[in-house]
C-alpha cells in the first residue's frame, strides 16, 4: 500500500526536488532509499534530501549497502575516534567501505551520519560471499540456523522466479539459464542480510541507501522484514526517466524520475548485444550496468 499522503504505488510522484524526498522519507520511519547506482544527480539530491530530514529532527540509523556487515566493528571504532568529522569519514570509506563504489558519491551521507552523531550501519554481504552462494549455494557461508534466521531455508517459488527475471535482465539476456538459479539466490540472500541488519533499528528509525532493486516492495529487502514492520516501511524509488519507468514505479511506495545518467550501452560488451524481451506485467529494472540491484 502507499505511505499515507502519496501516490498510488505504480504512479511516478514525478520530477525529484530535495524538498520532496525529504517529504517522502518522513512518511515513515524505515526508509528503503533506491537509487541507480551511478547517477551522480541522484546522489546529489538524496544527500540534500537526507539533510534536510535530519534538520528537521529526525535520527534513524544509516545503513549502507557498500558496506559489507563484517566491518561493523571497524565502522563503530572509526566513528567513535576524536578527530574531525571529515578526516573520520575519510578513514570510514578508506579502511570499511567495500572496494568498487565511487565513494565520492557515498561519503556525503557518512559525513551526516558523523555529524548527527548516527549509528551507521555496515549491511550488505561481501561480494565474495555473494559469489561464493552463487556457486556453492547459501550453505557455503551461512550455517542451518543462520540459514533458518534469514529466511533462507524456504525460499517462495515466486519470489525465486522473479529474481531470476530480474537476473536475466540484467545481463541482457546472455546468461545461460542453467546459471540464473544460483544468481537469483545470491540476490535474494543479499536482500535477506541487508533486512537483518536493519533489524535492530526498526523501532527507532533507519534509511536504508540501496539499490532500487533491493527497495523493491514485490522482491527486495521488504519481503524479509517482519509482517508487523510492513506498515513502518516506505519503499522509495528513484528511476531514471525513460519509456520503462512507470512500469518500474509500481513496484516502490514513491518513485521519482531523474535524468538518464549519461553510460555507454551496457549491453554492448556482451557478444550478441540484445535485450531480452519484457515480461508481461514486469518491468525490465535491471539492465546491466546501470547499477539499480
Amino acid at each position: 500500500a502507499a505511505a499515507p499522503g502519496g501516490p498510488a504505488p505504480g504512479t511516478p510522484a514525478g520530477p525529484i526536488s530535495a524538498a520532496a524526498l525529504a517529504a517522502a522519507m518522513a512518511r515513515q520511519p524505515v526508509v528503503l532509499l533506491g537509487e541507480v547506482h551511478d547517477n551522480a544527480a541522484q546522489h546529489a539530491l538524496r544527500a540534500q534530501a537526507l539533510g534536510q530530514l535530519l534538520a528537521g529532527g529526525a535520527r534513524p540509523a544509516i545503513a549502507f549497502e557498500q558496506i559489507d556487515r563484517e566491518q561493523q566493528a571497524l565502522v563503530d571504532r572509526l566513528a567513535g575516534e576524536p578527530g574531525a568529522i571529515g578526516a573520520r569519514a575519510d578513514a570510514i570509506v578508506a579502511q570499511a567501505g567495500a572496494r568498487g563504489w565511487d565513494w565520492n558519491l557515498y561519503r556525503p551521507y557518512v559525513v551526516l551520519a558523523l555529524e548527527y552523531r548516527l549509528p551507521i550501519v555496515a549491511a550488505d554481504l561481501s561480494r565474495g560471499q555473494a559469489m561464493r552462494i552463487a556457486t556453492e549455494g547459501v550453505d557455503a557461508i551461512l550455517d542451518a540456523p543462520q540459514r533458518a534466521a534469514l529466511g533462507l531455508d524456504a525460499i517462495a517459488p515466486d519470489l525465486q522466479k522473479a529474481q531470476e527475471y530480474e537476473i536475466e535482465q540484467g545481463h541482457c539476456g546472455q546468461l545461460p539459464a542453467e546459471a540464473l538459479p544460483a544468481m537469483a539466490l545470491a540476490q535474494i540472500a543479499r536482500d535477506a542480510v541487508l533486512a537483518h541488519a536493519i533489524a535492530p533499528y526498526l523501532d527507532r528509525g533507519v534509511v536504508l541507501l540501496t539499490g532500487n532493486g533491493h527497495a523493491r516492495r514485490d522482491i527486495g529487502v521488504p519481503r524479509h522484514l517482519p509482517a508487523a514492520q510492513q506498515a513502518r516501511v516506505v519503499s522509495i524509488g528513484l528511476l531514471e526517466e525513460d519509456d520503462m519507468a512507470a512500469r518500474r514505479a509500481e513496484f516502490f511506495d514513491v518513485a521519482f524520475l531523474t535524468p538518464v545518467q549519461q553510460r555507454a550501452d551496457p549491453c554492448a560488451g556482451f557478444h550478441h548485444g540484445r535485450r531480452p524481451a519484457p515480461m508481461p506485467g514486469a518491468a525490465a529494472g535491471t539492465a546491466a550496468g546501470t547499477g539499480t540491484r
